[in-house]
């Protein structure tokens, strides 16, 4: 052990000794300890052990086997009984998930930090231990704690007089006993300098003596080990990359080439100029500025807050755990300053940054029935343009020739998951259902054709006015301007069999099949699908993009397309939870953690507590397949609402894919399970091989809801 650290006789003033029960000679040794009349003994192994076999996905369940430990610390004279290390980290660090991930930990534990000056430094080595940012820990200061440390050291009364780096040294090991610690009570001398920073992989530099700052960058820079040091003025942060600029200049050359013999045994006033030329005095806060120029006069040093010596301690953290992780952290410097921050203070109550915040207490306005036309040509319109689509996208144009209606398909107005237009199809089909409801409403009904003309890929359908009566369907012309979208919970209750032939009848004349489950397990089953795709469209860059996309907020600009986000029957929670997930940045780390189960929450618990699941299916997998399948979907949701059901229309990422090729489309990371979930899908509907789905409807027993998504202007959707 080198001479200038702590000798093996004095490391029980601030090292806690680690006894394994397995060994005779820790056996011996307790027993010795024990026999000490002055030892107190704590044994908190039983209640460690709950908290171990409480913890979520544990990354091995042997090590809720792993034998535990005595940790003897002769300065409180306590035997504590705790967990073995490698469970004993998994407890302490678990509440640092996943902002540190496990693996993460495990790659910051191997990084070994010096810090010099255990003033400041005493706060960042805690800061490192309570993170657990370190494997190692090389501690050196020759000072001794006075009653004027105690504005900015936490320790106790009891400590005064203690050597800064031991009274450190102790409130680590009482964190984390197995973490490795050294303690030089000389501070850095020409001696042990060379023993403080070999094999280090950074420094953290918080001395008062200029020469000792100087001498510890250049064994620093000599190994290409680089340097951290905060100011707790204005929160000043600098950082000096020596292992990555090797003839980066001292201090930033902000020093200049002074040397360290030039420097040495200054006084706290004869030290100013120097500490100026480093922090900048147009930088400093204005009390720190005044304050230079009483020292020597009326105050003895330069002032620090604690508040500002915790701050620092936290930023120095932020960078260690960069460094450690291979972050960005380039040399310079930084001010993170809370006093300037407060004097950038928003108030909420008139913030417009778009936040969700005051959503789920927001009033809603009913949105009221569209009026009805007096001209039939302009009932038929205004019926295609309430027709529902994926997002609210309307991905259709409109036009009118004498009594022929045209409509085409704007994939200007689309999506990713638009598969090869399919969905573009079925909710031109929907629109087509609502155009025939019409006509029979104002008893001119005709004939309609889909995809009329081949030279037209645009052209999905034409709808003939004539002048046919259909009473069944004229019936419907007030369901389907009052049909909405429904996202409640609602309560699960039984569907009769008339309501179930009803619903089956209404997908049957449109050409479609209704595949209806009622069943809890069945429920269950289809949730854990569609809550499993909903995460994948989730962390999906550009499907998450286009999913928040498709939000809007009352007001906005573009709130004639789109989902307003009133409809969405969030609770509070619910839009706490979406207020962080409509972050890109945040589902991308969640992607890259492999995470992100509770992404499929809301979907998943949609469906189980509904009365019923409706997927409507149509025979084929051609263009005009699915725009009857849209008609009969159409059909469907009417019928449900006219019962007094609520419908939500389900759409797993998945829906409109027809094989793996089409999932890789979609999502290229995650096209191996978003294939398999369709073909599950595929498996739980039992379907043919050619039988496509249309729409997956959620049927629930709820209140009406109040609030319609906008539409576009009809000028606007017409050629």
């Amino acid at each position: 052990m080198d001479s200038a650290m702590v000798s093996a006789g004095n490391e029980a003033l601030w090292r806690a000794r680690v006894f394994d029960e397995r060994r005779a000679a820790d056996v011996a040794a307790l027993e010795e300890i024990r026999r000490q009349p002055d030892t107190v003994t704590i044994d908190h192994r039983a209640r460690l052990r709950d908290e171990l076999s409480g913890l979520r996905d544990l990354p091995d369940h042997r090590i809720v086997d792993e034998p535990c430990r005595w940790v003897h610390y002769p300065w409180r004279r306590e035997l504590v009984g705790i967990l073995g290390p490698q469970s004993f980290s998994l407890v302490r660090l678990d509440r640092n998930r996943n902002k540190i991930t496990r693996d993460e930990q495990a790659r910051l534990r191997r990084v070994r930090v010096g810090i010099v000056g255990l003033s400041v430094g005493n706060a960042i080595a805690q800061a490192l231990a309570l993170e657990g940012l370190c494997g190692e820990l090389r501690l050196a200061d020759f000072d001794s704690i006075d009653l004027s440390n105690l504005n900015r050291i936490t320790v106790g009364i009891m400590d005064v007089g203690v050597n800064k780096a031991v009274a450190a040294a102790r409130r680590v090991a009482e964190l984390d006993p197995y973490l490795s610690v050294s303690v030089y009570t000389n501070g850095v001398t020409d001696e042990n300098i060379d023993s403080i920073v070999d094999g280090l992989d950074l420094v953290v530099e918080e001395c008062d003596s200029l020469d000792a700052k100087m001498a510890v960058r250049r064994a620093a820079r000599a190994r290409g080990v680089p340097v951290i040091m905060e100011t707790t003025d204005r929160g000043l942060l600098d950082i000096e990359r020596f292992d990555l600029e090797p003839q980066r200049p001292l201090f930033h050359g902000l020093l200049g080439d002074l040397d360290e013999a030039s420097l040495v045994g200054l006084t706290a006033q004869e030290k100013i100029p120097y500490a100026l030329a480093l922090l900048s005095a147009a930088d400093l806060s204005v009390k720190m500025a005044a304050s230079l120029v009483e020292v020597g006069s009326t105050l003895s040093t330069w002032p620090q807050l604690g508040s500002e010596v915790l701050a620092g301690a936290s930023a120095v953290a932020t960078a260690v755990r960069r460094f450690g992780l291979g972050e960005s952290l380039p040399s310079g410097r930084v001010r993170i300053d809370s006093g300037t921050l407060l004097n950038s203070l928003r108030d909420p109550l008139v913030d417009e940054g778009g936040s969700l915040s005051d959503i789920s207490e927001s009033k809603v306005e009913s949105a009221g029935t569209p009026t009805r036309p007096a001209d039939g040509i302009e009932a038929v319109l205004e019926a295609i343009r309430w027709a529902p689509s994926g997002g609210n996208a309307q991905p259709w144009s409109i036009r009118v020739d004498g009594p022929l209606i045209h409509i085409h398909a704007d994939r200007d107005r689309t999506s990713l998951m638009d598969v090869d237009g399919r969905a573009t199809h079925v909710a031109i089909g929907a629109a087509v259902y609502n155009a025939k409801v019409a006509a029979a409403a104002y008893g001119i009904l005709g004939g309609t054709v889909l995809l009329p003309d081949p030279d037209s890929v645009d052209l999905v359908a034409t709808v003939t006015l004539g002048d046919h009566m259909n009473q069944p369907l004229a019936q419907r012309y007030p369901s389907v301007m009052e049909r909405s979208t429904n996202r409640g919970v609602g309560v699960r209750a039984p569907i009769d069999r008339g309501l179930e032939d009803a619903l089956g009848g209404a997908a049957s004349d449109e050409g479609g099949r209704l595949h209806l489950y009622t069943d809890p397990r069945e429920l269950a089953a289809f949730g854990d699908v569609v809550g499993a795709a909903d995460r994948i469209r989730y962390l999906t860059p550009m499907l998450h993009e286009q999913m928040i996309g498709e939000l809007r907020w009352p007001g906005s600009e573009a709130a004639h397309t789109g989902i307003d986000i009133r409809t969405l029957g969030l609770g509070n929670s619910e839009v706490a939870f979406l207020d962080v997930v409509r972050r890109s940045d945040v589902v991308t780390r969640l992607a890259r953690w492999g995470a992100g189960e509770a992404l499929g929450t809301g979907a998943r618990d949609r469906i189980t507590s509904s009365s019923a699941l409706g997927v409507v299916t149509v025979d084929g997998s051609r263009l005009d397949d699915y725009v009857r399948g849209g008609s009969a979907a159409e059909a469907v949701w009417v019928c449900a609402q006219e019962h007094g059901l609520g419908v939500q229309p389900m759409s797993p990422v998945f829906l409109y894919a027809r094989d793996g090729y089409d999932c890789v489309r979609l999502s290229d990371p995650f096209a191996g399970e978003l294939d398999a979930l369709r073909v599950r899908m595929r498996g739980l509907l039992d379907l043919s091989g050619e039988e496509s789905i249309a729409l997956v409807l959620r049927l629930s027993h709820c209140p009406p809801e109040t609030v319609r998504s906008a539409r576009l202007p009809a000028n606007s959707i017409r050629r």
